[in-house]
């Protein structure tokens, strides 16, 4: 598919420029030698929506960590289910700076992540459930609490409702209290989990 460029200027302070009118060259130059050119060509390729696919491709091989923080803007500034398709196998990623920096970008995408809440929290590996509901407590939507409650009360790893306790300390209401007084019922031999709800019930209120 064509890379069609978005109706938005390029940023004058881009440094280097490149040649923003031309996304062929610009995804070369996400393989240039020079950091300063890779950066110059990710910052102009937020420019153009199909060019997600690349940009994630970059990401999970780029040494740079000045070049990735660009990178992850222009993803966070396209929105767009190829960007949140690309970025969800970094919550794979044995690299701790990529996957965290990963789950913060998807938390700005609540609307176009929507679709794919479900089957993170039913994954397999209990640790991308973790970082799925890591994901959601920086969510900004209006749903991420009562997801967080379904976590608490059908997820079977205890880290992972741990995980969902935290979130819910930050984002919890009134709804929240019966998923939070049940839970320390469903692991009474992890004393972290009752003191754990008791924080986040006191947090929000409702004790």
């Amino acid at each position: 598919m064509p890379l069609v460029r978005a109706d938005r200027a390029a940023d004058p302070s881009a440094e280097g420029h490149g040649d923003s009118g031309d996304p062929h060259a610009l995804l070369e130059e996400l393989y240039a030698a020079e950091a300063s050119r890779r950066r110059a060509a990710a910052r102009n390729l937020a420019m153009y929506p199909h060019a997600a696919p690349a940009l994630c491709a970059r990401l999970v091989v780029e040494p740079a960590a000045s070049v990735r923080s660009v990178i992850f803007t222009a993803l966070i500034g396209l929105r767009s289910d190829a960007a949140v398709q690309g970025l969800l196998p970094c919550l794979r990623s044995e690299d701790v700076a990529l996957r965290n920096a990963a789950i913060e970008a998807l938390g700005h995408m609540p609307d176009v992540l929507e679709p794919y809440i479900r089957s993170l929290l039913e994954d397999d590996d209990s640790d991308v459930r973790i970082f799925a509901v890591n994901v959601l407590g920086a969510l900004a939507h209006a749903q991420a609490p009562r997801w967080l409650e379904a976590v608490l009360r059908c997820d079977p790893h205890v880290n992972v409702c741990a995980a969902a306790v935290e979130g819910l300390a930050e984002l919890g209401d009134q709804e929240s209290r019966s998923a939070l007084v049940d839970l320390p019922g469903r692991f009474p031999d992890e004393p972290f989990i009752a003191f754990a709800t008791k924080a986040a019930l006191a947090r929000i209120g409702t004790v």
